[in-house]
């Protein structure tokens, strides 16, 4: 029977299959690092537990994810992508009614704090493991992040609530770093600082930039 496909059309459903049995794998994998992850925590995972546990080759995990750090922000995708359509949703809001700027900056950096809690474990693995979360590289958290401060922040200078004679994009690094997995979880372990607080503490802090 396969003699008569010709060659073309022999080779296209190889092609999808290929691509299937990649997409498998590839869910495979994050369901056996989610699962690891809720029972050890991230830093306890090695790639090589990821391996056995989603029953794949070394190289088909790495053929997909080139170390731990890209999977960690691979798991938490789905929340990161929810993450920024609730913000961008809620920001479109409040800039429909006229809310200041600095009050929907306000706003974000609450969210972004209580969502820096919320995946600490994840964010600070991805840190360690080389990939740095608060790069700004275009498709990264940070690059997001970073825009949405610095597009807030000219807003206010154009509405003249803030000084025009600021650094902005300084100012859009300086205003984020706080919220540095790392730094967070210093404050949070360490300070014994609550989230709430180290939320009212930055917010505090950009306040003061208003007229």
């Amino acid at each position: 029977m396969d003699d008569f496909i010709p060659l073309h059309m022999a080779q296209e459903p190889a092609s999808q299959a290929e691509r299937s049995d990649a997409l498998a794998n590839r869910q495979r994998i994050l369901v056996a690092t989610r699962q690891l992850f809720a029972e050890r925590g991230p830093a306890a995972v090695n790639m090589s537990d990821i391996v056995k546990a989603a029953s794949v080759g070394r190289g088909t995990l790495y053929r997909h994810f080139a170390n731990k750090g890209e999977l960690c922000l691979a798991v938490m995708d789905e929340e990161i992508a929810e993450f920024q359509n609730d913000v961008l949703s809620r920001l479109r809001q409040m800039a429909t009614v006229n809310t200041p700027a600095m009050k929907q900056l306000d706003d974000f950096l609450n969210r972004l704090a209580l969502f820096t809690e919320m995946y600490t474990p994840l964010l600070r693995e991805a840190q360690r493991q080389g990939l740095h979360y608060f790069e700004k590289k275009e498709g990264t958290p940070q690059y997001w992040q970073q825009a949405t401060v610095l597009g807030l922040l000219r807003t206010a200078v154009a509405n003249q609530e803030i000084p025009t004679d600021l650094d902005l994009d300084y100012l859009a690094d300086a205003i984020l770093a706080p919220l540095n997995p790392q730094l967070f979880h210093y404050q949070r372990s360490v300070r014994e600082f609550s989230p709430q607080r180290i939320s009212a503490g930055l917010r505090s802090f950009v306040s003061r930039l208003q007229k």
